[in-house]
């Protein structure tokens, strides 16, 4: 089985050619892959271009755990610096589709520094979803191991909480993220954000990547923690997004429409040997 594997500030994704496989992928083989002791490890698989009747092009995009994301910002670079690689695609405007709906791409600096518009971010309960009444889901409150967190959610296609907070730091966002990811008001689980404003124009996070664990920057992440900090009035439409693998810049236009860009590196090519497949990995 051959793959591809990339990572965008850190956050590496390994890409499998449905056309290049025999067998479906199926959780226990996508944690075997993802395992970064018993495979090549990664956080994610970008299955694609799956064939459809589109023009466009179609990605699935699996979590580590094995479970099925909506979308990922960068995992979508990754994959459209794959797609320049193999020359399907040039210098203009295209399109992906996926599970959280579709984005155009545009590839600039000969692959290596994508554009994504990731489409409009949400804060609306019934969308990303939460539970309750209807509304938007700004300033609430969590209780989270004896502690009481104000947060927003928002959806660009997948689910996000982001916490702003004065200080943030890698073992709190490791010791309470899995269990905001987990909590009951979030019924499809959540990615989650701690989020500190920097000034109008730049916010540094601290990430726990729903199905990932923490994580050194996300794309989606990016979008959806800027639309919050503007949201709140908090920053201007153009941000800098500063997390500990790199920073991603976020431009934000009517309606909460982002443009995501950041940069995507080559990392190897290569097969999947048979007998590291037929192992099982447990949960």
């Amino acid at each position: 089985m051959k793959f591809y594997k990339y990572h965008g500030l850190g956050n590496d994704y390994i890409v499998i050619d449905p056309a290049e496989i025999d067998d479906n992928l199926s959780p226990s083989l996508i944690r075997t892959i993802c395992h970064r002791n018993f495979g090549v490890g990664s956080d994610g698989i970008l299955l694609g271009p799956i064939e459809t009747d589109s023009p466009h092009f179609f990605l699935r995009i699996f979590n580590p755990d094995g479970s099925e994301a909506e979308k990922s910002g960068n995992g979508l670079r990754i994959f459209s610096r794959y797609l320049w690689d193999k020359k399907r695609i040039g210098n203009q405007p295209f399109m992906i589709l996926t599970k959280g709906g579709m984005v155009q791409s545009t590839i600039h600096a000969d692959g290596q520094l994508i554009s994504v518009d990731m489409g409009q971010v949400s804060f609306d309960s019934d969308k990303i979803p939460v539970e309750g009444p209807k509304r938007e889901v700004i300033n609430e409150f969590l209780s989270i191991e004896g502690k009481k967190l104000q947060f927003c959610a928002a959806t660009v296609g997948n689910p996000h909480c982001v916490i702003p907070q004065d200080n943030i730091s890698e073992l709190e966002t490791k010791s309470l993220g899995p269990f905001i990811e987990t909590h009951p008001v979030f019924p499809r689980k959540t990615n989650v954000q701690f989020m500190k404003i920097l000034d109008r124009n730049n916010i540094a996070l601290e990430i726990w990547e729903r199905g990932a664990g923490y994580t050194l920057a996300s794309g989606s992440s990016s979008s959806a923690a800027a639309a919050v900090a503007f949201k709140l009035g908090l920053c201007d439409a153009d941000i800098i997004v500063h997390m500990k693998g790199g920073n991603i810049d976020i431009h934000i236009s009517d309606n909460y429409h982002i443009k995501m860009t950041g940069p995507v590196v080559k990392i190897a090519e290569g097969i999947l040997a048979p007998e590291m497949l037929a192992q099982s990995v447990l949960p």
